[in-house]
């Protein structure tokens, strides 16, 4: 998801985008332990995403 498209959400959006994000990463990382990825871009991308939209999160929070 591109920075630009995380700033047009909401705070409730935002914040629920990121449980699922979260969410997601907590599968990929389990899948991961249980049977070593060929590829492990998606749990780096995953996390980098998580990161991005907690920075914009504190950002928008910050700014109200």
């Amino acid at each position: 998801m591109k920075t630009s498209e995380i700033r047009e959400l909401s705070v409730e959006e935002l914040q629920e985008r990121i449980d699922a994000e979260k969410a997601a990463l907590a599968s990929l990382k389990l899948n991961h332990a249980v049977s070593p990825v060929e590829n492990p871009a998606p749990i780096k991308n995953a996390r980098r995403n998580i990161a991005r939209m907690l920075t914009i999160l504190s950002e928008k929070q910050t700014t109200k």
